[in-house]
């Protein structure tokens, strides 16, 4: 059982704290942008650059708590996470925007891994996972709350959501320096790291991808890899789209982005799991994978708030059940190693959170409906891939191999 109800309260205090600064900023990143000479070039690099520095850093830095201890890195990681936020409302140049945002990636990466890691240190076996259920859900209020937040905000002073969240990361900063004891941590090898989920040696991620991407998990992957830059083009310039499509403000741009909050978590819980289990993993990716590339369609054909909420709520709903059917797939595909499997697998979704954001960002430069059309062939490629690829036959044989 978790050592401490206050212990848990505080970890997810300081979650939600994380995911309600980054929602705070997202409504208000395209007005601050063009505030400091920007375009959609430049948005895509900010977005990208969480994905990136995310990729990188996570890893290290839960391989740096199993050592230093737990609650120095998530101190660090929120301390950065709030000095990061500061430098962004006092920026003045896009390079300051910049710099200040990659600092934000590269510290505030050490938050989840190590609270994570927190609740597996402090709980027995049969309670773990509803400790990490409960963080989970902590952030996803951040992520529901954050954007509606920024939004109201942001429509008062541009700089003002990033002083709030700067404030609330320095309270958090505080409970967990003065509530959180260092959890006694089990002995590991030293020559290991933790991906999103499982264990990877060190010397062997880049030809562990290699080997994935070869293997019989190799399709489902370039699927999840192609479906992660299909779905990121929405993601890095929705705010800037609607700014200059429809001339939303921040406030408006923040209600949007809470009902896709409310969407995706709504969707993540009831819809997923009976849509693949009454239809099948691979139906629901082919179905998924149609859905978004005309959801795409349906928004560029959107013309006043109804008919945008309708097109984002019909495209979020594809992008909610797309990934975890892929990761289910892949999970399907291996005897063992799932956990290490499953955290490659989430490697190739970061990797498409660099790519997708940065190609929307010059698209968007060029024509302000090309990231979506062009989002939408990328969809509708996967979709004829998953057609050709994952017949019932095939997939019949995936399931085959998790079960022999």
């Amino acid at each position: 059982m978790m050592t401490n109800r206050r212990t848990l309260v505080t970890l997810s205090f300081a979650l939600v704290v994380v995911t309600l600064g980054f929602g705070l900023v997202v409504p208000i990143f395209p007005f601050y942008i063009e505030a400091l000479g920007g375009s959609g070039k430049e948005l895509g690099v900010l977005v990208a650059l969480a994905a990136f520095t995310e990729l990188l850093f996570a890893p290290l830095w839960g391989g740096l708590s199993d050592r230093v201890g737990r609650k120095r890195v998530l101190a660090v990681g929120i301390l950065g996470y709030g000095l990061s936020l500061l430098l962004m409302g006092l920026a003045q140049r896009m390079w300051m925007l910049i710099a200040a945002r990659a600092l934000s990636g590269i510290l505030t990466a050490a938050t989840m891994p190590t609270a994570m890691a927190y609740v597996s240190d402090s709980t027995a076996e049969d309670d773990r996972g509803g400790g990490i259920g409960f963080l989970g859900s902590a952030s996803g209020l951040g992520v529901i709350l954050g954007p509606g937040l920024g939004g109201w905000l942001g429509s008062i002073s541009l700089s003002l959501p990033f002083f709030v969240g700067a404030g609330l990361a320095g309270v958090a900063l505080l409970l967990t320096l003065l509530l959180l004891p260092e959890p006694g941590q089990p002995a590991i090898r030293a020559d290991s790291f933790p991906t999103n989920s499982g264990r990877v040696p060190r010397d062997s991620l880049a030809q562990s991808l290699r080997q994935a991407f070869s293997g019989p998990v190799g399709f489902p992957m370039i699927l999840l890899f192609v479906a992660s830059v299909g779905l990121a083009n929405f993601e890095a310039v929705f705010g800037l789209y609607a700014a200059q499509r429809f001339g939303y403000g921040p406030e408006r741009i923040g209600a949007i982005l809470v009902v896709i909050g409310i969407v995706t978590t709504l969707g993540k819980g009831l819809l997923t799991g009976p849509l693949t289990k009454r239809w099948g993993d691979g139906a629901v990716i082919k179905g998924s994978m149609a859905a978004g590339a005309v959801g795409y369609l349906v928004l560029l054909a959107a013309y006043d708030y109804v008919t945008v909420l309708l097109a984002t709520g019909l495209f979020i709903l594809s992008k909610t059940v797309l990934r975890p059917a892929l990761l289910s797939l892949i999970s399907k595909s291996v005897t063992g190693n799932q956990g290490a499997m499953l955290g490659l697998g989430n490697t190739a979704i970061a990797m498409g959170r660099v790519v997708g954001p940065i190609w929307a960002g010059y698209a968007f430069d060029l024509n302000l409906s090309y990231p979506y059309l062009s989002g939408a062939v990328v969809l509708l490629s996967g979709f004829v891939a998953a057609v050709a690829g994952l017949s019932n036959r095939r997939e019949s044989q995936i399931a085959g191999v998790s079960q022999g």
